[in-house]
């Protein structure tokens, strides 16, 4: 359409805004990641996935308003900065689209049932757990195994930067020898069930930018930061 007296448009058109993924969305995605993940048994059975969650739900948890924490010169271990981790909590499941869908897929029984079914851990009566990690330069992680109370953990990458290709998660043997790095690409996950040899870190190298991730565990009632949980009054099956 023209303008009478001129030959340039007279209105821009804009292209509609993306919609976030759905609930239904993030499960139908990861169910099928699920089916096409790589089953790895040394040094401990892991689960290496890829493409777990859709595109535009990775652009959003990029855009959260949440800013990279401090170091403050100190790492080694996630609890240091206990005062400055962010969840997909209550408050935040009701300010941000994308942190609700994300938690109401992973409370829902299709993929709770999936997880155990896949698997293996009985998630029943279980609360959902999803930490929004930031990583800058300076960031280590001592090798550890999340045994106790986390009955499942998923690391699920989202970082695009290209210069984190080789920022994956580093494996352990039992005497805690490094063995292996997860591949580090946005939507891939490492995925295991904590025993008393899954040993994990994060070697300390460069880190350009903000290494970006989400971490979901599901854990037992003995949780006792409750308002780190999704749903702290609903356990799964409950």
């Amino acid at each position: 359409m023209t303008s009478a007296g001129g030959s340039g448009p007279s209105e821009t058109a804009t292209m509609p805004a993306a919609q976030t993924p759905t609930a239904e969305d993030i499960a139908e995605r990861f169910l099928a990641s699920i089916a096409t993940g790589r089953r790895v048994d040394a040094p401990y059975t892991h689960w290496l996935l890829e493409n777990c969650v859709p595109e535009q739900s990775i652009d959003d948890i990029l855009a959260l308003p949440f800013p990279a924490p401090s170091l403050g010169g100190v790492s080694g271990k996630r609890e240091l900065h206990n005062a400055t981790r962010k969840y997909f909590d209550v408050e935040n499941r009701a300010r941000h689209g994308v942190c609700a869908a994300l938690a109401d897929a992973f409370q829902s029984p299709e993929v709770t049932g999936a997880i155990t079914r896949h698997f293996g851990p009985d998630l029943a009566g279980s609360y959902l757990r999803i930490e929004y990690a930031q990583d800058t330069d300076g960031f280590w992680l001592e090798p550890h195994t999340d045994l106790g109370v986390k009955l499942f953990t998923m690391l699920l990458y989202v970082s695009r930067d290209p210069s984190h290709h080789d920022l994956g998660t580093d494996i352990y043997d039992a005497e805690q020898r490094r063995v292996g790095r997860s591949p580090f690409k946005p939507g891939g996950a490492l995925i295991f069930i904590p025993s008393d040899i899954t040993y994990h870190g994060f070697e300390r190298r460069p880190i350009q930018g903000v290494r970006k991730s989400v971490i979901i565990n599901y854990v037992t009632d003995e949780w006792r930061a409750r308002e780190q949980l999704a749903f702290p009054d609903r356990p799964i099956g409950g």
